[in-house]
């Protein structure tokens, strides 16, 4: 009956009855759907196959589902005739080329006349092969293995392609996860001192460069080895994990940079910031770790914990090391504690400026 006709009938015993696969999933088969609408090519057609066991045979009527029906057998092979009702074969290679699942399966066109215009359009609009029907067995067989395996190739390239971007995004993204941690304080979670050592050597030449300020603060918890023995080392080790976020928040400008340089002792590097900018930071650190009222019953400043701070400032000059920049800060620092602690004390780099 008419109605029969838009059925998609196995012909061999080779066709399987699974889900359609995706574009990239890999057949094992050649699966091969014959879109003609007359049965007495189709059968065969059949017969040519039918004792391949490596060739899984479908027919489809009905050109109207074709597209469908290539996507249910997850066909490896299409075999098509041009003149067909309703819809010819040059639209049905449009419509496998416009479909994401099919545009890479590749088309022999069997057609009942030689003409080389209509090979011409039939290979403009996407065809593999063409073919006079009924061709000859052993040439069939032997095109549709070929397409086949090309196709099917192709996809296992496409797939192996894939899988390398994949383990290319998983290292890149390992890659950036162990310099993170290779850069970050574990203790603390800010910079460690191997990035604030780039970092300084980094910023002092693009100081030099562009003759502009770079500060330097060097900080130091008050009578730290006093309050480890007095509240242990876990309590100590989260009192430098508290001063340290309090020190990173405080710093507002994407180019600052505050990193532990050891032991209980912080640094933050400040580009573009002069001697009196560098002031107001250290300042607003030292309010900053104030106000976190952590208890310090053994400090002879205060009942809470507070910093020492030295804080240094050049304009460097081309020739000149960013070594005098961390030893003023460090002199610095060092007076602040011998004043009594607690404190801030600055330091301008004369030699440094040009």
């Amino acid at each position: 009956m008419p109605g029969d006709r838009t059925d998609v009938t196995p012909m061999t015993t080779h066709v399987s009855q699974q889900p359609v696969p995706s574009f990239r999933a890999v057949r094992t088969t050649s699966r091969v759907l014959l879109v003609d609408d007359q049965p007495i090519v189709a059968e065969a057609m059949r017969r040519l196959m039918v004792d391949e066991p490596d060739i899984a045979f479908c027919h489809c009527v009905d050109p109207e589902q074709a597209v469908v029906a290539a996507r249910d057998i997850a066909a490896t092979v299409i075999l098509q005739d041009l003149v067909m009702p309703g819809v010819d074969g040059f639209e049905l290679l449009r419509r496998y080329r416009a479909d994401i699942a099919l545009r890479h399966v590749p088309v022999i066109v069997l057609s009942s006349r030689e003409d080389p215009r209509d090979k011409s359009r039939a290979f403009e609009r996407g065809a593999s092969d063409y073919l006079v029907k009924i061709p000859d067995r052993i040439e069939l067989i032997a095109r549709i293995r070929a397409q086949s395996r090309a196709y099917l190739a192709q996809i296992e390239l496409q797939q192996a392609y894939e899988r390398l971007e994949t383990l290319k995004h998983e290292l890149e993204t390992r890659n950036a996860e162990l310099a993170m941690l290779s850069s970050i304080d574990g203790l603390t979670g800010i910079a460690n001192r191997r990035t604030f050592d780039a970092a300084l050597d980094r910023e002092w030449r693009r100081a030099a460069r562009e003759q502009s300020d770079l500060s330097l603060m060097l900080l130091d918890v008050d009578f730290f080895k006093r309050y480890n023995d007095y509240y242990g080392h876990q309590a100590g080790d989260e009192c430098l994990r508290t001063i340290a976020r309090a020190i990173a928040t405080t710093l507002r400008r994407p180019a600052d940079l505050a990193a532990r340089y050891g032991g209980e002792e912080f640094a933050a590097l400040l580009p573009g910031t002069s001697l009196d900018g560098a002031q107001h930071v250290a300042q607003a650190v030292s309010e900053a770790v104030a106000a976190l009222g952590l208890p310090h019953a053994r400090s002879d400043v205060a009942c809470h914990v507070t910093l020492s701070i030295g804080i240094a400032a050049a304009v460097p000059a081309p020739s000149a090391g960013s070594e005098s920049l961390v030893r003023h800060a460090d002199t610095a620092l060092y007076e602040s504690k011998q004043a009594g602690r607690n404190r801030s004390t600055v330091k301008r780099v004369e030699s440094a400026i040009a």
